[in-house]
């Protein structure tokens, strides 16, 4: 996102599905003054459930965000909505989490320097020390904090210290091979994206691309979802596959598997900048 890119608000929303929803907040936007840019929407008919997703020019408003949101409450309530307002001009902090392997990270922080992503990362944290020179390269702190079976608890307990200390907004598990306790990832809740090196969820925890490989798979692929206590069963947020046959290797899955793992880690953690993602329960509706 560039300089001249106009300023926008995001309303994402959803509720239960009744007449009279995209009137209503259609109008509220045009009684205020309000330019719609872009506008997407779904309805569940099997959960009887709405999703919204709505871009307002801010220029076209004679208030600020917290009187917009102020203002919009009583429709909310009216039907029940989950529903936020979020300012694109303002960056999202996000802090990654890496343990040994680098690609997905690697490709995360050629897209920020790019700015592909329109995020600030103001730390890595990591269980091994591998990485340090390529992270602080970059002008990014990074923070080594070991993690054995006899210290999780205060391990983890020291990431969310420097999560809040870094005023983080979210976590990317850039291919972190720990699992995170049950009471971080319920604090955290929709909050935590991780990558899963296959297509979920087929072959979750541990070795998926040789669990493939003994299953004799025609694809392999990765699957981004929000971390939740079960592990990888959060709510997906992207995937990606590549066909394969009998005569590829293990190795070459998983070379393959690489890149498909970073462009979805990549993809996913775009769709949570602009605020694309909207869950109920363990499903995602993604507006893309």
């Amino acid at each position: 996102m560039n300089d001249e890119t106009p300023r926008r608000y995001v309303l994402t929303l959803t509720c239960p599905d009744r007449t009279g929803i995209v009137a209503a907040v259609g109008s509220f936007i045009a009684d205020h003054g309000g330019l719609i840019s872009q506008a997407a929407q779904h309805g569940d008919a099997l959960h009887n459930r709405f999703y919204m997703r709505v871009e307002i020019q801010a220029d076209t408003l004679t208030f600020y965000l917290d009187e917009l949101r102020e203002r919009f409450s009583p429709i909310a309530r009216q039907f029940e909505m989950d529903w936020n307002i979020a300012d694109s001009s303002i960056k999202k902090r996000m802090v990654v989490l890496v343990s040994k392997l680098d690609h997905c990270l690697n490709d995360l922080l050629h897209r920020w320097r790019n700015n592909d992503l329109h995020c600030e990362i103001p730390c890595v944290i990591s269980n091994h020390n591998d990485l340090r020179s390529f992270v602080e390269w970059h002008g990014i702190p990074y923070f080594h904090v070991p993690v054995g079976p006899d210290n999780k608890e205060q391990a983890y307990a020291e990431v969310e210290r420097l999560f809040r200390e870094f005023s983080g907004d979210f976590i990317v598990l850039a291919r972190y091979m720990q699992v995170l306790s049950d009471s971080m990832t319920e604090r955290y809740r929709n909050r935590i994206i991780n990558i899963h090196h296959s297509f979920l969820p087929a072959f979750v925890g541990g070795r998926p691309y040789h669990q493939a490989f003994e299953r004799g798979v025609k694809m392999t692929g990765a699957t981004s979802h929000y971390v939740t206590a079960e592990l990888d069963a959060g709510p997906i947020i992207e995937q990606g596959v590549v066909n394969i046959d009998h005569s590829n290797s293990i190795e070459e899955m998983v070379r393959l598997g690489k890149d498909i793992e970073k462009n979805v880690l990549s993809r996913s953690v775009r769709l949570h900048l602009e605020d694309r993602v909207l869950i109920h329960r363990n499903k995602t509706v993604v507006f893309k």
